[in-house]
């Protein structure tokens, strides 16, 4: 799941945090639906990927579970 700054994507490379339907439940692990199916971000698991390995886009993120994951990131980056 990209996790950039919309006015960053001219970049050639991206934030990442990547999702998974296996992860155990954490207050840095928000529920979001991706594509129809349940997942969770694992937001201690930022990274950077080269624009280029990305794919096609699935959706978007309801604006709820974007403050569900910037709450994640700020635990996790330690920024509040």
């Amino acid at each position: 799941m990209i996790v950039q700054a919309d006015d960053l994507l001219a970049l050639s490379t991206v934030v990442v945090c990547p999702t998974s339907q296996s992860t155990p439940v954490a207050s840095f692990h928000p529920d979001v639906t991706v594509d129809d199916e349940r997942t969770r971000v694992m937001c201690e698991m930022v990274g950077v990927v080269d624009v280029q390995a990305l794919g096609e886009p699935v959706g978007h993120l309801t604006r709820d579970e974007m403050l569900e994951v910037d709450e994640a990131l700020m635990l996790v980056l330690d920024l509040a």
